[in-house]
């Protein structure tokens, strides 16, 4: 099964499905040695960036992003 159709998927679960399923993977996680967490992040990190530089996504200001944090957790 490829990734997208597992977050399909997952996506259709209810709430606490999901919740459940954000837990146990992130314990995963907690297994993960320094390396391969660092390894994971620069992956992540030069994902983004060609994101960036594609087009694919927009940057925000970080002014904006915290204050719409704010409003939702308010």
């Amino acid at each position: 099964m490829k990734l997208e159709e597992i977050e399909s998927e997952a996506l259709k679960l209810d709430a606490s499905g999901r919740a459940r399923l954000a837990e146990k993977l992130l314990r995963s996680l907690d297994a993960l040695s320094d390396a391969d967490n660092e390894r994971l992040w620069v992956e992540e990190s030069l994902r983004r960036h060609e994101e960036l530089e594609s087009g694919a996504a927009k940057s925000r200001p970080a002014d904006d992003v915290f204050r719409d944090a704010r409003s939702r957790l308010a």
